[in-house]
Parts: structure tokens; C-alpha cells; sequence
């Protein structure tokens, strides 16, 4: 057997496993035995089933046995996303409503996934309908943090973030409305990218037009997160608003440099957020390392105003008009939280959605003329380190009071209105050992661009 660890790369995988240097059932027994020793605590993976991951170890065996040419996860041990329909698997979204739903057929994301090679071996946790960067539901329990298990592991791609960050999977898909994949990526000390709007599509969708929420990859380094967009990136006729393109445009191997680069930094985008002590502490170390590394770095950030108000219009509406009709149903199937966005978005009128879109396009605007003064943003990816997984959200920051459970993730949500890409790459601990990540974010569609310089900022920190 190859000298691989559940700590290896997925590149390192994947090129051992089509290089006959380990097999996929062995491979998914090193993950297996990691599941077997973390996931009773974490609770990062549900919906396991062994028998159907050994069947298809078994069946990846077979398939590279026969000379056929394989895709690029082949033999990869993979658990989806519980928002992600997966054909004949349960498929909870984190809810009661659906604790027993089999899908009939498989979302895009994860058409694409399946057809890279993986062996998929179960799911990963989620908040109820993915709302809220905390996973906790009613149907599995809450997700815990890897590197402090008193800790939220963050959300809603937190079973995501925690079963890479223990070694459970050695990639992971997720998705992000207000930070679902840069959040828990923060969160567990992994990279998690929030793609450009239309770079990796989606399908089926109630809405094909609603453009807040984007699938994306996690994974423990910048190379692999590059693989897996490889795979999900890529237009589909069913997705009216997918970018032309192919996914081969963003594979490994991927390699940059700070040196020259015109980098913006901001702690809190001109005091539009409150920010922890510890975080602003780690994100100033990390704008002190491009400046060591090369990089010109000036203390300047673009003007989002109208992003708050935005996105909580445009999240309202987008809750009501997917959920409205189901909390009318079940009044008492959803978390409270979950269930006041979804009637806020009742007295939403067609100018209240209308001002949002018009602002969304003056942000998108404000931020094309930005970028042509600078390569790239860097700010907090969150306000806070992990927080206690015994509660549903940070109440205050520095001693400033949260009014709601949003608040604590604009520094998030304030990116995802401009449509641009965003990835959180870990920059470091806080005095108490949490991990905290650095946002670096870039212009619409420029994904190549920001991973090479989240590579060299990986670099950089590892050199």
C-alpha cells in the first residue's frame, strides 16, 4: 500500500489511485477508520452507508482494471452536501419535513461529481435549509468543531468544513448565500471558495434567475480546492446563467506570487462591522506578510453601502418565495430564527425587490471600477473566531450587541451581493488556538487569478 494518510492531498490521492500505488477500497478504509475514530463526536457525516461506499470502492477498482479512462476524483472518498439531492440517497436539507426523502434524481453539482469518479460514502451535516452559520438541526444534531469541540464548526457547509478538517473526506462541496463555504472554512482552519456568479451552475432550481446562492468547493489547500472547481466549473444548458468556461481552465497545478501585487486591505470595510480583537489581530499579520512578501498593500476598501440592506431584502425574498408556503403548512417544523426570515419577506413589494436589484447593480458596478485599481481585497472572511456550539449565533462582538443572526456576517454577506469570487485561505490562531481565515477577494470571474494568489499566500504562510 502506498504511504498515503487521510492528511494527504487529494492530488496525491488521485494520482496514487490511477497509478495502482493504492486501491480505492483501501483508500476508503484509511477514511473509514478517520470516521470510525472522529465522527462519533464531530457528527460531521450523516446518512453513512458503508456497504454502498464499499460497493462502489469496489466498482472504481473494477473500472481502472479495465482500461477505461477515469476522471480526475477517481477513487476518491466523497460525502455531498445535505442540501445536494443525491439519486437514491437520503436527502434531509436539515430538516424534519424531509427526514425521510430519497431523491429520483441527482442535483448538477452532483452529476458532475459523480461523473470525476468519486465513491460516495454519505453526507454532511447542515443547518435546516442551510440557513445560518451554525449546523444544528433536529433530525442528526450539531456539528462540532475539530480543532475545539466546545466550538461551532460553522455553516452551513460546517459538516463540510469539519469532516475535511479531521480527515473524513479529503474534498468536500458546499454552498454560500451569506458565507455557507467561507464561514466554516474560517471556522476549521480549511479554504473554502465562494465562486463568481454563473461559474459553477446549478440545477434544478426553483428560481434559475435568483442569484445570491453559488455551490463551490472546500477543501484543506488551495490546490485541491482548484481540482475540485475544476470539476464542478463548466456551462450546462439547464443553467441559463452559467459562464462559458470549461472547468479545465482552473486545475491544479496552481502557483502565484505576492511579489507586485496591489492589494486593498480593510479590517472592516471603513467601520461598516464590528470585528473581534483576535480577528483583526490575525488579519493585520496577514496583510504585514504580502508586505514582506512583495506585495503593495494599501489600507483602502470599496464603498458598500446598500449592501446591508440588500442582501436582507433580497434573502427575505428569496426565503419566502421557496419556503413561504411550506411554514404556512407546518408552522411549527422550522427554527424560529428560519422562520422570521421567511415572513419578513412577506411584506416585501415588487419596488422593494426592485431597489435591491438596482443597488445590487450600482455594488457590482462600484466594485468593476475598484478592481482597476487593485488585484485583489482582503478583509475578515468572519467577525468572529468559532464561538460557543451552545449557542445559535454570536450575541456581541467587543460588547457590541447583535440585534439578529445575521448581523455577526456582514463582512460575508457584504461580498456575496457584488457577485465577485472569494476564498478563505487559514492565516491563523487566535491566543486561544482558533483557527480564523483571511477573505481574498478578486473581480467577477477572475477565480484563476485569485487562486494563484491564495496559493502564494498559502506559500507564504507555510515558508
Amino acid at each position: 500500500m502506498s504511504e498515503l494518510t487521510v492528511e494527504s492531498t487529494a492530488r496525491e490521492m488521485a494520482a496514487a489511485v490511477r497509478a495502482r500505488r493504492i486501491s480505492a477500497r483501501e483508500l476508503l478504509d484509511l477514511h473509514l477508520q478517520r470516521i470510525g475514530s472522529r465522527n462519533y463526536e464531530l457528527n460531521a457525516i450523516v446518512s453513512l452507508d458503508v456497504e454502498r461506499a464499499r460497493a462502489g470502492a469496489a466498482a472504481a477498482d473494477q473500472h481502472l482494471a479495465s482500461g477505461i479512462p477515469v476522471g480526475p476524483l477517481h477513487g476518491l472518498p466523497f460525502a455531498v452536501k445535505d442540501t445536494h439531492a443525491v439519486a437514491g440517497w437520503r436527502t434531509t436539507y436539515g430538516s424534519p419535513l424531509y427526514a425521510d426523502h430519497v431523491p429520483d434524481t441527482d442535483d448538477l453539482i452532483v452529476e458532475r461529481i459523480r461523473r470525476a469518479g468519486v465513491v460516495l460514502l454519505g453526507r454532511t451535516n447542515v443547518p435546516e435549509f442551510a440557513a445560518g452559520s451554525h449546523t444544528f438541526n433536529t433530525v442528526f444534531g450539531t456539528t462540532l468543531n475539530p480543532v475545539d469541540t466546545s466550538r461551532s464548526a460553522g455553516g452551513s457547509s460546517g459538516g463540510a468544513a469539519a469532516a475535511l478538517a479531521s480527515g473524513m473526506v479529503p474534498l468536500a462541496d458546499g454552498s454560500d448565500m451569506g458565507g455557507s463555504l467561507r464561514n466554516p472554512a474560517s471556522f476549521c482552519g480549511v479554504v473554502g471558495l465562494r465562486p463568481s456568479l454563473g461559474r459553477v451552475p446549478e440545477w434544478p432550481l426553483y428560481n434559475q434567475w435568483e442569484s445570491t446562492s453559488v455551490g463551490g468547493p472546500m477543501a484543506r489547500d488551495v490546490g485541491d480546492v482548484a481540482l475540485l472547481l475544476s470539476v464542478l466549473a463548466g456551462p450546462d444548458p439547464r443553467a441559463p446563467l452559467a459562464l462559458g468556461d470549461p472547468g479545465s481552465t482552473f486545475a491544479p497545478p496552481v502557483s502565484g506570487t505576492l511579489q507586485g501585487l496591489r492589494v486593498a486591505w480593510s479590517r472592516d470595510l471603513g467601520g461598516a462591522f464590528e470585528v473581534d480583537h483576535d480577528v483583526a489581530a490575525v488579519v493585520e499579520e496577514a496583510g504585514r506578510l504580502m508586505v514582506r512578501s512583495g506585495a503593495r498593500v494599501f489600507g483602502d476598501h470599496p464603498d458598500l453601502s446598500g449592501a446591508d440592506e440588500t442582501f436582507r431584502t433580497l434573502r427575505a425574498w428569496h426565503f419566502q418565495a421557496r419556503f413561504g408556503e411550506l411554514l404556512a403548512r407546518n408552522p411549527t417544523s422550522f427554527k424560529q430564527s428560519l422562520a422570521d426570515n421567511i415572513r419578513a419577506g412577506e411584506s416585501l413589494t415588487g419596488a422593494d425587490v426592485a431597489t435591491a436589484y438596482t443597488r445590487r447593480t450600482e455594488l457590482a458596478e462600484r466594485m468593476r471600477v475598484f478592481f482597476t485599481r487593485y488585484d485583489v481585497l482582503v478583509l475578515p472572511v468572519s467577525q468572529v473566531p468559532p464561538f460557543p456550539a451552545d449557542q445559535e449565533y454570536p450575541t456581541s462582538i467587543n460588547g457590541v450587541e447583535m440585534e439578529s443572526y445575521l448581523d455577526w456576517m456582514r463582512s460575508a454577506y457584504f461580498v456575496t451581493v457584488t457577485g465577485c469570487p472569494a476564498i478563505s485561505v487559514p492565516a491563523g490562531l487566535t491566543p486561544d488556538g482558533l483557527p480564523v481565515g483571511v477573505q481574498i477577494v478578486a473581480p467577477h470571474g477572475a477565480e484563476r487569478r485569485l487562486l494563484e494568489v491564495a496559493a502564494a499566500f498559502e506559500a507564504a504562510r507555510a515558508g
